[in-house]
């Protein structure tokens, strides 16, 4: 039988062990063997205030604190958004979005000389079939376009997951930067957002893609959507918000 300092010495070594498992459990992941240092940063923007997070190896989130309505004319955007808080306290991929998200809502001719900030959320890490849609979608679908649930399911190689694309957009970490907001029901009407339909509606028509307000059956009529090789593939609306 072990001896008293034996037993405290194996006492010791639990508690640390426990420790340590209650630090992890508040971290947030990267990759799977990593913990990230989380930074976080907010700006102003025409949609309001917009919360961006991160750490040194990439972006985590863009989370919309504020709301725009549907009858607000795009034109009517403030002066460019204020940065909140030094460069010196932000990590790099915080500011890069910052600067990217500041010419998109002012200066949208700058965004193809702009770099894209690292990815760096959970989602994108894992090797699914909502990252495989996320990146296809930002690839693919540039500023003032749009694509069908399933148009962009069969881009992602699967023509049949367009309620699973649904789900995608509803989990997409980073909107407007993964412009979740450029995919539409088939059908032609605007779709869900779960930023808020009035959200959705705004970018689209800071876009140019809408060219009127919306319908009384709850949709607007598009200027124009995107047309790959899939051309005109249709499907029903998938169920989901986005």
């Amino acid at each position: 039988m072990p001896g008293l300092p034996a037993l405290l010495r194996c006492s010791a070594s639990l508690r640390s062990q426990l420790l340590a498992v209650g630090a992890l459990g508040n971290a947030v992941p990267g990759r799977m063997d990593k913990v990230c240092d989380m930074k976080y940063k907010m700006m102003d923007s025409p949609l309001g205030k917009i919360e961006l997070s991160g750490c040194e190896q990439g972006l985590h989130g863009i989370k919309l604190h504020g709301r725009k309505g549907a009858d607000t004319d795009p034109m009517e955007a403030p002066a460019p958004p204020e940065l909140l808080g030094g460069p010196e306290d932000v990590a790099e991929p915080l500011m890069q979005c910052a600067a990217w998200l500041d010419a998109y809502f002012h200066k949208p001719a700058l965004l193809t000389e702009l770099p894209l900030p690292a990815l760096h959320h959970p989602v994108f890490q894992q090797d699914s079939f909502t990252r495989q849609v996320l990146w296809k979608l930002l690839k693919v679908v540039k500023f003032g376009e749009m694509i069908s649930y399933q148009q962009l399911a069969a881009l992602a190689g699967n023509p049949k997951a367009a309620r699973a694309v649904g789900g995608a957009m509803r989990n997409n970490p980073v909107p407007i930067l993964i412009p979740c907001h450029r995919v539409i029901c088939s059908s032609g009407a605007v779709g869900n957002y779960s930023g808020g339909l009035g959200v959705k509606e705004w970018l689209l028509a800071h876009e140019g893609s809408l060219v009127e307000g919306p319908s009384r059956g709850g949709g607007s009529r598009l200027a124009r959507s995107w047309r790959g090789a899939l051309g005109g593939t249709t499907s029903s609306q998938p169920a989901g918000r986005n």
